[in-house]
């Protein structure tokens, strides 16, 4: 069977895709690096096919001033790490000037990230989340294509969580790269971080939910649909089992507010589409019911109450370093970096400066990424970057049941958690945008 140029291309962009996710999300100065390579290879490969390239020309002419301005960002993360004249830097980063000169260090020119090296992987990471725009507006510009991307997320999902579980039954030991020995009792699979992990798997759900909800509606009379939506619910049942069993509590809150959405959604459809809706009740009552008793009854609740025991006195010496203190931190720390910012991918190098006598115990991220997010970039990047997303999305379509419910998820994501901070988990919330914009699109090529 010969397989067509446009599904080579779009293979080659799900290889890249799945081999990023199972590195940890991509979380790795390595990782960026070798997802950057790939994606932009496929990029410029793709760019000379003469029809992949009229796509991208057409998506550039409607996205100039969104893709500009996203441009725009990438230079001032560039400006970030540019060594700047020590006493030019106190203009715009004053904080770190007086540190500077508290040390002593020599030398006349600096940075304005605490962490140089950092800011400049975070700039590859950023600079392939714009090659994966590129890349799926020239060789996913049809239905097909989106439910084709649908079912490949639905799979890769199935495939995390079958890993995960797996290990989670077996006593989640460390194998090769795997490192489960973080969380012992919950499933993590590929990734270190519970919460990182049901995230990537809720946005899964959303791709599996979206193929069941719409494949009919599309390809009413597509023979495969029968069986591919069989195999879409078996993937559904393991990603499921995955978020339940990372015991996650903000990734089983957004399962199950997830699945009341859709749920409420089906009822209120004027469409009729009872396989679903009972698929759907399926699922909560295997959730609540079966997967409940397992868990124990009473831990049903508190396995949804993501802010439970997280508003705990400001104590890095408690047991943990809980979530608000992180947060508090976080926002403090804006004001000392509030124009310019402290560098992207520099949360770290800050928590040391202020705690460097911990016992050995750090926070890579803050714990709320929408507090991070201005932190690293200060007003000016931050700025940069809402101008180029506001102008990307098309706001007529943002009364859309679908696009109101991933936008609530992102909301919650991003002030309670740092997995919007996570390579892989960018590049799905970016991709499952695309498409659910590309849907509610009355022309298709």
């Amino acid at each position: 069977m010969q397989i067509s140029k446009n599904k080579k291309h779009q293979y080659s962009f799900f290889i890249i895709v799945f081999f990023n996710s199972i590195l940890n999300g991509g979380n790795s100065s390595l990782a960026i690096q070798i997802n950057f390579i790939l994606m932009s290879s496929l990029f410029f490969f793709s760019k000379q096919d003469r029809n992949y390239n009229i796509h991208l020309v057409k998506k550039y002419d409607k996205n100039k001033i969104a893709i500009l301005f996203y441009i725009f960002f990438l230079l001032f993360l560039l400006f970030q790490i540019v060594p700047i004249e020590l006493e030019f830097l106190k203009y715009f980063s004053k904080t770190k000037y007086l540190f500077l000169k508290k040390l002593e260090l020599g030398g006349n020119y600096f940075p304005i990230s605490l962490s140089p090296s950092n800011t400049f992987f975070q700039f590859l990471n950023y600079m392939t989340i714009l090659f994966t725009t590129l890349c799926m507006s020239m060789i996913f510009y049809n239905k097909s294509h989106i439910f084709r991307f649908y079912y490949f997320i639905s799979f890769v999902g199935a495939f995390h969580s079958a890993i995960a579980v797996y290990f989670y039954l077996i006593g989640n030991p460390d194998f090769l790269f795997i490192k489960n020995s973080f969380y012992e009792k919950s499933s993590t699979g590929f990734f270190i971080n519970r919460t990182v992990f049901s995230i990537f798997l809720l946005l899964s759900l959303f791709a599996s939910l979206e193929y069941l909800k719409n494949i009919e509606k599309y390809f009413p009379k597509k023979k495969d649909n029968f069986y591919n939506k069989i195999y879409i619910r078996i993937f559904v049942i393991f990603i499921s089992i995955g978020i339940i069993t990372s015991l996650s509590k903000l990734g089983n809150f957004l399962f199950l507010l997830t699945l009341i959405f859709y749920l409420f959604n089906s009822f209120l459809n004027s469409q009729k589409n009872n396989l679903f809706k009972y698929t759907l009740i399926l699922i909560i009552f295997f959730d609540v019911l079966i997967l409940g008793a397992f868990f124990g009854i009473d831990k049903l609740v508190d396995r949804f109450s993501f802010l439970t025991n997280e508003f705990m006195p400001n104590n890095l010496h408690d047991s943990n370093l809980r979530r608000i203190f992180l947060i508090n931190f976080s926002i403090a720390q804006i004001k000392d970096f509030f124009y310019f910012g402290y560098g992207a991918g520099a949360f770290e190098n800050l928590f040391y400066l202020n705690y460097n006598s911990i016992d050995n115990r750090y926070a890579s991220h803050a714990h709320s990424s929408l507090s991070e997010f201005f932190g690293e970039f200060g007003l000016v990047g931050s700025s940069i970057l809402l101008i180029s997303l506001f102008n990307i999305f098309n706001f007529k379509y943002f009364n859309d049941f679908n696009i109101i419910l991933l936008i609530l998820t992102l909301s919650i994501v991003i002030i309670f958690d740092f997995s919007l901070h996570i390579p892989s988990v960018q590049i799905l919330f970016v991709s499952l945008f695309y498409n659910f914009f590309m849907l509610r699109k009355s022309k298709f090529n």
